[in-house]
């Protein structure tokens, strides 16, 4: 089909858009309804002027925009073709769904610095949309790094030492890292073809040109991008950005930053270079340019799907789950042949609708009960039934169950991978083999969330063998006790079993409080006494000289004992915080033990559990977190009849008047109907709306893909940029 180009000024309003509402935006910042009113009628503007431009672009039309040329063969141009729709359309749909979300969220958890949230959002859905319709290299590297300035605020929302960091971060990887990779790429491209703008199938003067020089061009361009799109080892910056508020995870982070990157990979394959000439530039050992892409892809999704299975805090697995699943569109990407590409293009919308679900549904946990952590989440399905289902659904999906998106888009890949592998290098079997696996371990990182939340109770909770648990795992109670504060559990140094001298009514720990004290008397009687005896053994040995005098003898105990000015022993037996009934933190800096940041390091029991914490559950680790994640949550948002009602003589809510925060409340969770939850119990539907929404999409896809217009989309995308003889089946 040949491409028929319209010029139009679609394009570019697309881009600007949100672009100018981020001003109306900050002029509304003394009134919020306002305020994001503007930010929800730039988001139906801007999806409405893409929407308008996908009828034509189905029947072959490509609507253009140039804004001058600055150098020779080099234009600031915008075009909306059927790859840049793809992005585009999906994009501008999805910031409608978080738009909601967003004002449900940052209310609901009582944000500081809304205005700048909601403008920064803006701006960056504008640089969003002009990588999706960049023209050429010069224009989508401009947006690139666009991106990457807008989204820092986003990143750092929090303004603690942990978020600034984190934006630190991101911008070195993706703007100065990854920024510069791809500027390298452009200015090689331009001097071995003289041209830098898209062309389906790839520019021609590219194929006669010295291998060597086109390889390098590919892979500073295909790992420039591939930065944005976490690759390893180039992924730190996107588990440590989820320092930023749940909806910047969810939309910018599994949606528009990340899925920059991707989609800039998929214009370096199917627009720069094409799948052909990306399957004939040959390496060593009978590996093409694109099995090396792809070997990439299976390394990183293999290794990312590895390190979730070890972490409690459930951003960072879903962090890392977003590494692993983005790496199937560049394994997807490198497969020579239909269905690798059209398998690799449809997990871009399949993944966002998923992972956008999982992302809305730890936003919606951390408000409504400020609880962060897989192991404090046992029974949660019956204080949260849609969130949970919801989230169950999306996991699903993403482990490639059928009749949901992520099993459409891996069968596409899979039958790639088999066929490549039969028909041109047999490499492409083990690539195959990592898909497998992958799909494998999806389930295995995603089935402890679902059934911690639906299959077990908060008083004989398993610990899974997660980062700090012997393998088995304990049974514990994670409920508090009715103090408001957790249930002692004195763990030995052996490992951080609970203590074997517990008493005996029912196993409980022992009555700490006042017993300190006296405990701590006999210690110091015990060590007097000691000392005396022994003082009074040499003296009884004799009097000869091998025997010195006692005054000859440092007292080890007394000389490491304070003395004040006079020289008089004051000991002080309160040197130290901490309790010394736990042991002692682990701490490790690599992925695979616990990290030395808070939100793996402090966990509800075990090893690495805070004991002195100055919460009322006596523990401070998560108060980092609770911060890291949005802060506070306002309890005066919540819907007063959910306030007042009460189980049992129990709050309704986590985040109690006793300062309770994290995990089941005293007494367990509170039941919640299906029914109730539709009635607004369990959530505000600002929350609930867009979870079920992006959920009901990911089912949609997986069973009606052709009618949403994907599908149909992606094969003409693929269809106008392989050659005849590899054309669609």
């Amino acid at each position: 089909m040949t491409e028929a180009p319209i010029t139009d000024l679609r394009p570019l309003l697309a881009v600007l858009v949100s672009f100018v509402a981020s001003f109306f935006i900050v002029a509304s910042y003394r009134s919020p309804n306002v305020r994001e009113g503007w930010t929800i009628a730039a988001a139906v503007a801007k999806f409405a002027i893409v929407a308008s431009m996908l009828p034509a672009v189905l029947g072959g039309a490509v609507f253009e925009t140039s804004l001058g040329t600055f150098l020779p063969g080099i234009e600031f141009a915008l075009r909306a073709d059927a790859l840049g729709m793809l992005f585009a359309f999906l994009a501008s749909g999805l910031w409608i769904v978080t738009s909601f979300y967003s004002i449900g969220y940052m209310r609901g958890n009582d944000e500081t610095n809304q205005t700048r949230y909601f403008a920064a959002f803006a701006v960056s859905l504008s640089a969003t949309m002009g990588i999706a319709f960049a023209g050429n290299l010069v224009t989508i590297f401009v947006f690139y790094e666009v991106l990457s300035i807008a989204t820092y605020p986003l990143v750092a929302h929090d303004e603690t030492d942990e978020a600034r960091a984190a934006g630190r971060k991101y911008l070195a990887y993706t703007m100065f890292g990854g920024g510069v990779l791809v500027l390298a790429g452009t200015a090689l491209v331009y001097l071995i073809a003289g041209n830098v703008s898209f062309t389906a199938g790839g520019i021609q003067e590219l194929a006669n040109a010295d291998p060597g020089l086109a390889m390098l061009a590919f892979f500073l361009l295909a790992i420039g991008f591939g930065v944005k799109a976490g690759i390893m080892p180039l992924h730190q910056w996107l588990p440590e950005a989820m320092v930023a508020p749940t909806p910047v995870s969810g939309l910018l982070h599994a949606v528009a930053v990340v899925k920059s990157g991707a989609f800039g990979v998929s214009r370096v394959v199917l627009d720069v270079f094409g799948p052909e000439l990306v399957f004939d530039l040959s390496l060593p050992l009978g590996f093409s340019a694109g099995l090396v892409l792809s070997t990439i892809g299976a390394i990183t999704l293999t290794a990312a799907s590895i390190i979730a299975l070890r972490k409690d805090h459930l951003k960072q697995r879903l962090a890392y789950s977003t590494v692993s699943q983005l790496s199937y569109i560049i394994l997807g990407l490198g497969l020579f042949g239909w269905y690798g590409l059209v398998g690799a293009l449809l997990h871009i919308p399949a993944h966002a609708f998923m992972k956008l679900t999982l992302f809305f549904c730890a936003g919606n946990i951390h408000v409504s009960t400020h609880t962060d952590y897989i192991s404090e989440m046992a029974g949660i399905g019956k204080r949260m039934p849609l969130t949970m289902g919801a989230f169950t659904v999306a996991s699903l999906g993403m482990a490639g169950i059928p009749l949901l998106a992520g099993f459409v888009s891996k069968y596409y890949m899979l039958i790639g991978g088999i066929r490549m592998g039969a028909q041109l290098t047999p490499v492409a079997y083990y690539l195959v083999g990592a898909l497998l696996l992958s799909g494998v371990l999806n389930i295995a990182y995603f089935w402890p969330v679902i059934y911690t939340a639906f299959f077990e109770a908060e008083d004989a909770h398993d610990a899974k063998p997660l980062v700090d648990f012997q393998l088995g795992g304990e049974s514990r109670s994670t409920l508090p006790a009715t103090d408001g504060g957790r249930a002692a559990d004195d763990a030995a140094t052996d490992g951080g079993r609970a203590a074997d001298d517990a008493a005996t009514d029912g196993g409980q720990p022992e009555d700490e409080g006042g017993d300190d004290e006296a405990d701590l008397d006999d210690v110091v009687e015990s060590a007097e006494g000691d000392a005396t005896v022994d003082a009074e053994d040499a003296v009884s040995v004799g009097d000869g000289p091998e025997v010195p005098d006692d005054s000859d003898i440092p007292d080890a105990e007394m000389d490491d004992l304070p003395t004040d000015e006079e020289g008089v022993v004051r000991p002080d037996f309160n040197t130290s915080d901490r309790d010394f009934s736990e042991p002692a933190e682990r701490v490790d800096t690599g992925d695979y033990a616990v990290d030395a940041r808070p939100s793996d390091a402090d966990v509800p029991f075990g090893v690495g559990e805070s004991g002195d914490g100055d919460g009322a559950d006596g523990r401070t680790g998560h108060g980092d977190d609770d911060t890291r994640d949005g802060g506070t949550r306002d309890d005066d948002t919540r819907d007063d009849d959910s306030r007042d009602d009460q189980d049992g003589g129990q709050e309704t809510h986590a985040h109690d008047d006793h300062g309770h925060a994290g995990g089941p409340p005293a007494g367990g969770w509170e039941h919640v109907s299906g029914l109730e939850a539709l009635r607004g119990r369990e959530s505000t539907w600002f929350m609930l709306g867009p979870i079920l929404t992006a959920m009901a999409l990911a089912v949609l896809l997986g069973v009606i893909p052709y009618e949403m217009g994907f599908l149909e989309l992606i094969e003409l995308i693929v269809d106008t940029r392989l050659p005849e003889e590899v054309m669609r089946p």
